[in-house]
């Protein structure tokens, strides 16, 4: 199975052959100012998963503890489509908004709820996270 993540004009894709590794949603407030969005919603696939096609340009940001995180967008539109982090270097993360599909897989893990909006409502099997998921439990083991 492929699905396709595009920008808001079209130009630049994200395609992911088969599900994603996991799919979160992220309520800190660079998510928030990113998106314009009360909460980012993403999806975690392997590298070998995703092909990207069009162009873009990168915005690198510091993350946690230092490691980077470096944003694919439009350069026409300005759609944020997928990024990279430092802290999952064999993963790229994909908008899930940028699928935009009704039938994509529900958030598993909800982090930085700290700055959530009061209103949020969640279902109730998403695993809480009152600032991020601690590396260990973001981090997989080769295979």
């Amino acid at each position: 199975m492929e699905r396709v993540a595009e920008c808001h004009c079209g130009s630049f894709r994200a395609i992911l052959t088969g599900e994603p590794e996991r799919v979160y949603v992220c309520h800190c407030q660079a998510c928030q100012r990113r998106t314009g969005a009360v909460m980012h919603s993403g999806a975690y696939c392997k590298k070998s998963q995703v092909r990207t096609e069009g162009p873009f340009h990168v915005y690198v940001r510091e993350g946690g503890q230092g490691r980077k995180l470096r944003f694919h967008f439009c350069p026409t539109c300005g759609s944020t489509v997928c990024w990279e982090a430092d802290h999952s270097p064999d993963y790229v993360g994909i908008a899930v908004g940028c699928f935009a599909d009704p039938n994509f897989p529900a958030p598993t893990v909800s982090g930085w709820e700290e700055s959530m909006a009061k209103w949020m409502v969640l279902p109730a099997t998403v695993q809480e996270h009152s600032q991020q998921r601690p590396l260990s439990a973001v981090n997989r083991t080769k295979s």
